[in-house]
């Protein structure tokens, strides 16, 4: 008897949801069964703003831990939260097909963002939400929230937040998309690089098991999240940076791209679109070389002047880290 594959994940409610998933899809497509090894991180644990505590890493590196010790055999990551920088030892083997990307407004009375009133409090502890909030509506009061899904909308719900934002994905994961008062546009609105998109990890030293984990890919999902990421690690954007990058697959076989970098008040961004036939962002040498192009227009447009950005002192230099928050 072949024994059970054991998939690591984080503990919380949406991470054990949407590694659920993924564990239902290996078992289709492998025949083997697959339990899940919950893992406390030290992003569930710790309190106070997120880049102060390390960015999205601290999400991560439990995981990754567990997996390079073999506590596990593969594990599932949300994708916005992975570092951009290689793992020696690790390597992504399946992006199954992507959620929602977008982000939305859970408000009280189910008040749109145009609906709140002057000087509502936001919650939100993304710079690139903060960012984006505060250019639709600078009268806005945007504090810092920490918390699980349902810690947010409690708050909401008791009065100590008038709104706060979260992404689409992990609502319609949860099952709480009732909650959803407002929804924005990628268009206008690109969120984080993978938002909505999962990560399934493993270790390089089982090719058998990666070629098997391989089956439960979705290829246009896979090529435009790793697009995202490939802008975001040439831009070498930190998690206190306001960037938000979305590509969207289009029925005319085209993978179109919008990224743009804010600064922190919300009064002055920099924006890129690029549209590119999708079979060309299937190799990674291709891929990576549209992501320095639009890099390099971002920052001859001033987006290293507007945020944190050390890939505006070298576009080729190390990888940064993954955009935040559910």
């Amino acid at each position: 008897m072949t024994d059970a594959l054991r998939l690591g994940t984080r503990a919380s409610a949406l991470a054990t949801t949407q590694s659920g998933h993924v564990a239902d899809a290996l078992r289709a497509a492998t025949g083997r069964d697959v339990e899940l090894v919950p893992i406390t991180t030290a992003g569930d644990v710790l309190t106070g703003p997120l880049a102060q505590l390390g960015g999205t890493g601290v999400f991560v590196a439990a995981l990754r831990d567990a997996l390079l010790r073999g506590a596990c055999d593969l594990v599932v990551h949300s994708m916005k939260d992975l570092p951009t920088g290689a793992v020696l030892g690790l390597r992504i083997a399946a992006v199954p097909e992507r959620a929602s990307q977008r982000d939305v407004l859970c408000a009280r009375d189910g008040l749109s963002l145009d609906e709140l009133p002057f000087g509502a409090v936001v919650g939100s502890g993304s710079p690139r939400r903060v960012a984006q909030l505060l250019r639709r509506r600078p009268d806005l009061d945007v504090r810092g929230i920490r918390g699980n899904v349902d810690t947010r909308l409690r708050k909401v719900h008791e009065g100590e937040y008038d709104a706060t934002v979260l992404a689409e994905a992990g609502l319609a994961r949860l099952g709480r998309t009732e909650e959803i008062s407002d929804v924005f546009d990628l268009d206008t609105w690109p969120t984080s690089a993978g938002q909505g998109a999962l990560a399934v990890e493993l270790r390089t030293d089982d090719p058998a098991l990666a070629d098997a984990v391989a089956a439960i890919g979705h290829e246009t999902s896979t090529t435009a999240s790793l697009w995202e990421r490939d802008v975001l690690r040439r831009l070498e954007a930190g998690c206190a940076a306001p960037v938000g990058i979305s590509a969207q697959p289009a029925s005319d076989g085209t993978v179109a791209l919008v990224a743009e970098v804010y600064a922190l008040d919300g009064a002055a961004s920099v924006r890129v679109e690029r549209r590119v036939d999708a079979p060309r962002l299937t190799d990674s040498l291709d891929r990576d070389a549209e992501a320095a192009d639009i890099v390099a227009e971002l920052l001859a447009a001033g987006a290293g002047e507007l945020a944190d950005l050390a890939g505006s002192a070298d576009t080729a230099g190390p990888a940064g880290t993954a955009g935040a928050n559910p």
